[in-house]
């Protein structure tokens, strides 16, 4: 995990709190950050400090390649307007290694494609040893899987997991739970072609340490990640990808869930395969 040089830190917005926020970089090589929505001020310097040492490893291990293929339209060209509801078609029924594979070889499903691994890419799974290697592997254009499989194990290392509180295979102590779960709310493609595709995917996620002496209690955030994708060897894959802050709504006056409602719903309640 990088530290110093890799962090700078300023105010978060005016309460006196701090965030970390990541050296500026190249759109399509850049460094992924997220921040929570504000929330109560009780836990939020440590909550903050927590999902920003995941988003900052993410982002060292997304950082090293500022290229695009050629063949896309231009990038600074305004996206097209579309509709978020449901087309009506069906979602991929295949899986590689519980992911979702086999997505078409159109705009639509260049969409769907960047919305599951939106999923995949900001979750607990890739925490783990023993499943990083293959979301990589899945997720990934071939000629970017060694790079990135090195340095995702750089960036999430013992120490990294260990600041989080988990131990070396990404496992939460007994009595807790580690939530990283996002869910896609729309996408957009901003630039096609047949063998490019740049997709935005606005989302919103839960993370954080479920269990009653948790000083990472489970937040949420808003964040919109942008995916730089590459039709390789019969499916859309992720070349680079990118994240930026919000589109956020205002707060909502909710109750804050107990730590084990938070722990059983986790464990309670499946993903989906997205469509677009």
């Amino acid at each position: 995990m990088t530290s110093g040089d890799e962090q700078a830190y300023s105010d978060y917005d005016d309460t006196g709190h701090t965030r970390t926020r990541l050296p500026e970089t190249d759109p399509y090589g850049g460094a992924p950050r997220r921040t929570p929505h504000r929330s109560s001020s009780r836990s939020l310097v440590t909550v903050v400090g927590v999902v920003v040492l995941l988003i900052a490893a993410i982002a060292f291990a997304n950082r090293g390649d500022g290229s695009s293929s050629d063949g896309s339209t231009t990038k600074g060209s305004q996206p097209h307007t579309s509709s978020t509801a449901a087309t009506g078609t069906r979602p991929v029924d295949t899986k590689t290694g519980g992911i979702p594979s086999g997505f078409a070889h159109t705009e639509q499903g260049a969409e769907s494609a960047a919305a599951n691994y939106s999923v995949v890419l900001v979750s607990a799974d890739i925490l783990r040893p023993s499943r990083r290697s293959e979301i990589v592997s899945q997720v990934f254009v071939a000629d970017q899987q060694a790079a990135l499989s090195d340095k995702f194990n750089k960036a999430y290392d013992k120490q990294f997991l260990s600041n989080i509180g988990l131990d070396a295979n990404g496992d939460a102590p007994a009595g807790h739970t580690y939530v990283s779960r996002t869910a896609p709310l729309g996408t957009t493609t901003t630039s096609y072609s047949d063998s490019t595709a740049s997709v935005d995917v606005w989302c919103t996620g839960v993370f954080g340490m479920a269990g009653s002496d948790s000083t990472n209690p489970v937040t949420s955030d808003w964040f919109t990640l942008t995916l730089q994708l590459q039709w390789s060897d019969g499916d859309w894959k992720v070349r680079s990808f990118s994240q930026k802050d919000g589109p956020a709504p205002v707060p909502g006056d909710d109750k804050a869930s107990s730590a084990d409602q938070m722990a059983k719903a986790v464990e309670e309640y499946g993903g989906f395969t997205y469509a677009r």
